[in-house]
């Protein structure tokens, strides 16, 4: 009896091993087997290098569109995509903080970048506390730097395609110059006016790319807490510098912006809801804003209309 329920037992799991590698052949084929599997953690990453990477590349980013990276925890979903890549690519400096393991652990088998560790020290912002500003994808020429480390990784692993890669780079680089260019419309913003408020410190980058003063209620990380204080000492700050509009965040919850809004408002202060911006996270894929030069162009527009006075 004993014999037979091994003999069994042997049989079910030799079927399900056979059925398993045919869904995997099966899956390879379906995604055409030649093509780079790559992992990354947010769009800002994924969606640059799909379009970089063309038809050599399968991108998938694990967090979508208002997703907090800074509290995100990788799913077991997560980390069977990961082991599955070819490489994987995340930002690094601390921004996804509870991944920073599995990435340890899984660069011991495969390609593993933190693309924002190329970034050189004296090009990186910190706060009071010595922390570094990771939000290096709202400075265009960082971010550049960013994605062509990405990209060299992508060319050593398949050099076949290198020259393919290396021209789809350029011509993209190529938009981020039309980008930046585009948004020389900041610099038209008064000297008064130049104060950029959101729910936390995640444009620091951006406001030193285009000369604007930012206040973040929150640091440079949104897992601690918005006191009473914090909300009243941005209400002084919009008070005496005559702030025309705040910001909310498409990743971050609306209520502490809200509440600033409010509390201006009893005391007599005249500000508005300038709109939502994309920090953390870009919008809906398949939108213009759920590209990354979309994303940034959708930010600056945003900036412009509000402070230049023509937020409703």
């Amino acid at each position: 009896m004993k014999g037979l329920m091994k003999k069994w037992i042997f049989t079910v799991v030799l079927s399900l091993g056979l059925l398993t590698a045919c869904v995997s052949e099966d899956a390879s084929n379906e995604s055409g087997g030649e093509k780079i599997n790559i992992v990354t953690t947010i769009a800002q990453i994924a969606e640059p290098l799909s379009v970089i990477g063309g038809e050599h590349v399968k991108v998938s980013s694990l967090m979508g569109p208002s997703v907090d990276p800074h509290l995100y925890n990788a799913t077991h979903g997560d980390i069977t995509k990961i082991d599955e890549a070819d490489i994987a690519f995340y930002n690094g400096l601390n921004l996804e903080a509870n991944m920073v393991d599995i990435f340890n652990e899984m660069s011991q088998s495969k390609p593993v970048l933190a693309i924002g560790d190329v970034i050189s020290e004296d090009a990186l912002l910190e706060d009071e506390t010595g922390a570094v500003d990771p939000h290096i994808w709202f400075d265009l020429d960082l971010w550049q730097q960013a994605l062509d480390a990405a990209v060299e990784e992508l060319k050593d692993y398949a050099p076949d395609h290198a020259e393919y890669f290396e021209e789809n780079k350029q011509a993209y680089f190529n938009k981020m110059a039309e980008v930046k260019e585009e948004a020389v419309k900041l610099s038209e913003i008064p000297s008064g006016k130049r104060y950029l408020v959101t729910a936390h410190d995640a444009f620091g980058y951006f406001g030193r790319m285009h000369d604007l003063e930012v206040i973040g209620l929150q640091g440079l990380s949104t897992d601690g807490e918005i006191g009473v204080s914090d909300i009243q000492d941005t209400i002084q700050i919009i008070k005496e510098y005559e702030v025309p509009a705040v910001f909310i965040e498409s990743s971050i919850n609306d209520s502490s912006i809200n509440a600033v809004i409010e509390g201006a408002i009893d005391e007599g202060i005249d500000v508005s809801l300038g709109g939502e911006l994309f920090s953390d996270a870009m919008g809906e894929a398949g939108t213009e804003e759920g590209t990354y030069l979309g994303m940034y162009r959708h930010n600056v527009q945003t900036i412009y209309d509000a402070l230049m006075g023509g937020a409703k």
